[in-house]
């Protein structure tokens, strides 16, 4: 898997053919990832030091420098070849760093961490180990964001089955992801929030979801929780 992760430049090639379904780009998914995030983490917590575990090719890190403009982010990825174009496409002025996971070091050292699709593809033997980095990796009181291809929707099968980097993975339903969580001794702050129910062909029903985001049928779902 990691060697299909390491293909920078086929990257945007294979994730567009799964999405195209929605008739949406990759950056639609990712804003509507933060803004929702921005509005629902708590207004107590000072946010200055943001880790994104599995960062990719850091396109996702980027764009978060505009919704958390006064941060520091370390991006943190497996894929070596990710973390190089990265590095040279995806930093903004000494303010975005990227490390390879075998170098993760950290301990106490975020406020936040952000998590997008990224657990479908750990090993299940392997989820109890990353979940406890990410834990150890915040600061007491520090706030966990971890999204996750919601398998109830039968359009995110039909997405991931046309995305080659998703052929093997194994999603997990909000129960599952809740379970994980609290095993590692996080708290839950808020129920799971579902997102993306309308493909652009039916974007004038979008307004609505808002009222469905408790509903467990969205394509994506994240948890807030918190060290």
């Amino acid at each position: 898997m990691e060697e299909l992760f390491d293909r920078s430049a086929e990257y945007d090639e294979m994730l567009n053919k799964g999405i195209a379904l929605s008739g949406e780009d990759k950056y639609f998914f990712i804003r509507a990832r933060f803004g929702d995030l921005i509005n629902n983490i708590p207004k107590s917590k000072t946010i200055k030091k943001i880790l994104d575990f599995g960062c990719g090719v850091g396109d996702g890190t980027l764009l978060m420098k505009q919704y958390f403009p006064d941060t520091a982010i370390t991006g943190c990825d497996t894929a070596s070849k990710a973390l190089e174009y990265a590095n040279q496409k995806n930093s903004a002025n000494g303010t975005i760093s990227y490390i390879e996971m075998k170098n993760f070091l950290f301990k106490n050292e975020f406020d936040l961490c952000f998590v997008n699709g990224v657990f479908h593809h750990i090993p299940l033997e392997q989820r109890p180990l990353s979940i406890k980095m990410i834990y150890d990796s915040l600061k007491p009181g520090g706030i966990l964001a971890l999204f996750e291809n919601n398998p109830l929707n039968p359009g995110t099968k039909m997405v991931m089955s046309r995305i080659a980097f998703d052929k093997d993975a194994i999603t997990l339903v909000p129960s599952e992801t809740r379970q994980m969580l609290l095993s590692a001794g996080f708290k839950i702050k808020i129920k799971p929030r579902f997102l993306f129910y309308f493909p652009r062909v039916l974007k004038y029903l979008r307004p609505l979801e808002q009222l469905l985001v408790h509903i467990p049928f969205g394509a994506q779902y994240y948890f807030l929780a918190e060290k």
